[in-house]
């Protein structure tokens, strides 16, 4: 089943899963919940995609079937009903050769979407608020859920910027080809004179990570040595080695703790300081790698666009990257966006 340029190869998709259900099947595997839940995870994504691509087999198969019968006995009521739900399986072929093409790291992840306002005044802060209502009626169409987590309204009209996040299967991997700057050139509703007038704003698209950062430490990766405390304590404290100095061998950390008199209660304290900078430094690499994204953001200006979004002195939406044109500006604006999201993905693949 060969569609959109993506080709589903069903024995490799077998073999893949009987090696996950092999992994979990061993001794340990529980051992580790972060690792479990990615496998978990992957597991149930290759068993929906054979599903489904057998399933559009069965279907393809039925159909054949029945659009012989309908020839041989002249039929057109069967041949009508076999066109249909030809078509309905032309577009589910179509939308999972898309999903086969969201194979990123990230791409099974919710969407964070931050939309700001560039050159223009108001009219860019306008334009921004468009943008907003494009994506959240896109949100809509497609089923997911839309969470408004930053708000930052216009002086006069429309918004300054705005974040939120797009929750749902593949949201990452579908919304981030709208990442770029978007121009709009109209009639200004805000000239009296009116004048056209070009807008810009920027859509950056961020892969929503993981909330809860785990941290395992595997007693293997401990050095653990206590030592006699120094300064002041009490006898107790200075005479005994209650100290203690724990090294985190993969990282390097060094933490240590010796106010308590008990070994035991140093020894917790100082898990407990490593815990806390292991999880530290995690956040440190996801903010990273995070701020590597944004960084990669263009100017909110002439020559940076992506895409136009023209309302005069005609109507059309052109995608710079992919060359689509679409004339229906008002749908495009409503949600409409399938089609520049479908071809900038066949554009990467290719």
């Amino acid at each position: 089943m060969n569609s959109c340029g993506a080709i589903f190869d069903l024995p490799a998709k077998e073999t893949k899963l009987k090696e996950i259900e092999g992994r979990i099947a061993a001794d340990g595997f529980w051992d580790n919940p972060e690792e479990t839940k990615g496998i978990l995870k992957e597991r149930t994504r290759i068993s929906e995609q054979i599903e489904r691509f057998k399933k559009l087999q069965s279907d393809l198969e039925e159909n054949e079937i029945l659009l012989d019968l309908a020839i041989e006995e002249s039929d057109e009521k069967t041949l009508d009903e076999v066109s249909r739900q030809m078509q309905d399986l032309e577009a589910e072929i179509r939308q999972v050769s898309l999903d086969l093409m969201l194979d990123g790291r990230d791409d099974q992840n919710n969407a964070i979407v931050s939309i700001n306002a560039g050159a223009g005044g108001t009219e860019a802060q306008d334009w921004a608020d468009m943008l907003l209502r494009m994506y959240a009626r896109w949100v809509e169409r497609k089923g997911y859920k839309i969470n408004i987590i930053d708000f930052q309204p216009g002086e006069e009209a429309g918004i300054k910027s705005v974040t939120f996040t797009a929750s749902g299967d593949y949201a990452y991997g579908y919304l981030k080809s709208e990442i770029g700057v978007h121009r709009l050139v109209r009639i200004s509703p805000f000239n009296a004179s009116g004048k056209r007038h070009t807008s810009f704003a920027s859509v950056f698209v961020y892969p929503e990570l993981d909330s809860e950062i785990v941290i395992e430490i595997d007693d293997n990766d401990l050095r653990i040595d206590t030592y006699r405390a120094s300064g002041a304590g009490g006898q107790h404290v200075n005479k005994t080695s209650s100290a203690v100095r724990i090294t985190h061998l993969p990282t390097g950390i060094v933490v240590q703790c010796q106010q308590e008199k008990s070994q035991h209660r140093n020894k917790d304290m100082a898990m407990k300081v490593l815990k806390a900078r292991l999880y530290q430094a995690e956040k440190a690499k996801q903010d990273e790698k995070l701020r590597e994204m944004h960084d990669g953001k263009d100017d909110i200006a002439w020559g940076s666009q992506i895409r136009s979004y023209v309302l005069h002195p005609y109507q059309m939406v052109k995608d710079h990257r992919t060359k689509l044109e679409i004339g229906s500006v008002n749908d495009v604006l409503d949600g409409g966006i399938d089609r520049f999201i479908e071809e900038a993905l066949l554009v990467k693949q290719t």
